[in-house]
């Protein structure tokens, strides 16, 4: 490829950049003064796509003609020679785009009064889960209002053609989007730096409980700092309408190169938010550039790397330097002085409830011999149970918050799978090897993991997830790339669905057993102890990042068993599986339930998995009911389900306990 080539590709790197940098920006402002990590940024982003749309499309017309006419008035017979058609034209269509970016704005202040102001004092897991509720809400709203098929906008009026540059043509539009991206970056400068409202946001980045001690009421300031995010996504989306179709998927496939950007940069760095936006775009339009290269006889398609670029570079950042390119180590979080009971067997009542709930769970197929449906439903809630609990094993113990689990189940999975279809190995041999492959995979990513904490560690689970990903979806010859593997049957004394389930309950239960019996043990309460103190853990001796390592690579483990039974019990697998959708079922799921009690990644993973089943058959927004259903229940149970009834069981034993000893 010629120097015109590589330059050329170098602007449509510069602008990608710009809408993924006003994205970017919104969402490291919001982080940087509410601290909610908000998943449906990307929806807000898709919203300015969509409103851009329907404005553009039945408003352009009737406004470019009232702009005409304004001028005409005041400016008479000048105006066919300063303001023709054309003209007139590309300024209502901008000025759309940025009504749309208003609306956006509009839509976020909404969602910020009447949803996140009510969870702000909430952990900051179940904020995260509240706004993923917010997206499942958003992304059928968005169905039901502009339906499903894909939408594309009319191209900007004047700006549609394409100027040639050294010998290639480049579109017009594009170097417009170019130049946004530095002129919001010295807007954003300018009102951070020279105004009230920036003093203002930059003190609640630094300190918020101090802003509200002089006096400042925060809920006016993080209102207008949401609508400010908001509507900087959406003007990235308005601005996105002449290059890509609307659809459903934008909000999903936005939030994560996002939210890489963010960490790239620096939380809270609008500078490093532009900065990290330039040098992924710019790595991923040099990669798109080189296209397949021949080295030492060997052929590298470059071009592949684009679907996972951005986490590698988010993953070499992240372990050089964890703050990010322009940020700033974060203090240290105030300490949470919130005790809780240790750890301990179940009295002979509860262990009689269990073994009474496995003994009807065991008798599930014998009362159900008609409805094979009820046996598939029940080794899909048996599978997120234990895939649940292995998460919540390094989450709740072990303090440790990992967005890339389903890295590990996959993987689990596809070990299964090609043990069967490749080695030849029985069910038997697949199902105890399975584990062990996911354990490996996990080792050396656990070795960096445990360096770092908090959303840090969280993003570098997610990156190398993301990889993972990236190779079993490419490897077409091993793994099947984006077709997957398919014939992944059981041997034949499985195949029965009764006996399938009757493993798989065995199976699940022997490793919830387990995961409980080692939080019970020495090593549960040194991972415990790493999670509430590292100094003090350390200053008793205890190796802490040896410590999480092993929890980490322990749980990575039977999320691989729960993976190699999802691949035996459908048949067949895909890349989906080690995906992020399938990342946040997890966290929904352990958070639904509760991260701080033994039950409640059990109780989540089944009203999650029953709740998204139930629903998806009964009707087709099913995910606005689904995400209705969580922001209630993050409302109502701010612990999670198993953890509010505790709580409460708690508060009534106490009260009745102090009666009875006024009483006395």
């Amino acid at each position: 490829m010629d120097i015109a080539s590589f330059f050329v590709q170098a602007l449509n790197g510069l602008a990608s950049a710009s809408s993924l940098f006003l994205v970017a920006a919104g969402l490291s402002l919001i982080f940087g003064v509410t601290r909610i990590v908000n998943f449906a940024h990307g929806s807000f982003f898709m919203l300015g796509v969509y409103v851009a749309y329907s404005l553009v499309s039945h408003a352009a017309p009737s406004l470019s003609a009232a702009l005409a006419t304004l001028l005409g008035g005041f400016m008479g017979g000048a105006t066919d020679a300063l303001w023709g058609d054309a003209a007139s034209q590309t300024a209502a269509y901008f000025l759309l785009l940025l009504c749309a970016a208003l609306v956006t704005g509009a839509l976020g202040a909404l969602v910020e009064v009447l949803v996140l102001r009510r969870i702000y004092q909430a952990p900051e897991l179940f904020q995260l889960l509240a706004t993923f509720a917010l997206a499942l809400v958003i992304q059928d709203g968005t169905l039901w209002l502009w339906g499903a098929e894909d939408l594309l906008g009319p191209r900007a009026p004047g700006l549609s053609g394409a100027v040639d540059i050294l010998g290639r043509r480049f579109p017009t539009y594009d170097l417009l989007l170019i130049a946004t991206g530095p002129l919001v970056l010295a807007a954003l400068w300018w009102c951070l730096q020279r105004t009230r409202f920036g003093v203002l946001v930059r003190a609640a980045t630094q300190d918020r409980e101090m802003l509200g001690a002089l006096g400042i009421n925060p809920r006016h300031l993080f209102t207008a700092v949401f609508a400010l995010g908001c509507a900087l996504a959406g003007l990235g989306g308005a601005l996105q309408l002449p290059r890509e179709p609307a659809h459903l998927g934008l909000d999903m496939a936005t939030i994560g190169d996002a939210f890489v950007v963010v960490v790239v940069g620096g939380m809270g760095s609008i500078p490093g938010a532009f900065v990290a936006a330039l040098l992924i775009a710019e790595i991923k339009a040099l990669c798109i550039a080189l296209g397949t290269v021949d080295m030492f006889g060997v052929s590298f398609a470059f071009s592949k790397l684009t679907l996972v670029a951005e986490f590698l570079v988010m993953a070499a950042v992240l372990m050089v330097r964890p703050w990010g390119l322009l940020g700033k180590p974060q203090s240290a979080p105030r300490a949470n002085t919130e005790q809780e009971a240790p750890f301990a067997l179940g009295s002979a009542r509860t262990q009689r409830l269990w073994l009474l709930l496995i003994a009807a769970l065991w008798a599930l197929p014998l009362l159900t011999t008609d409805t094979s449906y009820t046996l598939v439903l029940g080794i899909d809630l048996l599978v997120a149970a234990l895939f649940a609990a292995s998460l919540h094993f390094i989450m709740g113990p072990a303090g440790m918050h990992s967005f890339g689990h389903a890295a590990y189940f996959g993987v689990g999975a596809y070990a299964a799978a090609l043990l069967v279809l490749r080695a030849g190995m029985s069910t038997e041999a697949a199902l105890l090897l399975a584990p062990l492959v996911s354990a490996l995979v996990a080792a050396p990513i656990a070795w960096f993991a445990v360096r770092l904490s908090g959303v840090y560690l969280a993003m570098l689970t997610l990156a190398f997830a993301q990889i993972v990903w990236s190779i079993c979806f490419q490897w077409d010859d091993f793994t099947g790339g984006s077709n997957g593997l398919t014939g992944v049957w059981p041997s034949a004394w499985w195949q029965d669905k009764a006996a399938y389930y009757w493993l798989t309950l065995a199976l699940v239960s022997a490793s919830v057993y387990a995961l409980r019996r080692v939080l019970m043990s020495p090593m549960g309460y040194a991972l415990r102890a790493s999670r509430d103190s590292v100094g003090r853990a350390q200053a008793m001796g205890l190796n802490v990042a040896l410590v999480q390592w092993l929890g980490f690579v322990l749980a990575a483990g039977f999320a691989g068993l729960a993976g190699a039974l999802f691949a035996f019990s459908k048949g067949s697998i895909s890349p989906d599986v080690l995906g992020v959708s399938k990342s946040v079922d997890g966290l929904v799921m352990v958070l639904l339930g509760g991260v701080h009690t033994l039950i409640g990644p059990l109780v989540g993973a089944v009203t999650f998995t029953a709740l998204q089943d139930s629903l998806a058959r009964s009707t087709d927004y099913w995910r606005a009911v689904l995400g209705g259903s969580m922001l209630l229940m993050v409302l109502v149970f701010p612990q999670g389900i198993a953890g509010s009834m505790q709580a409460l069981w708690l508060r009534v034993r106490d009260a009745r306990a102090s009666e009875e000893r006024g009483a006395t």
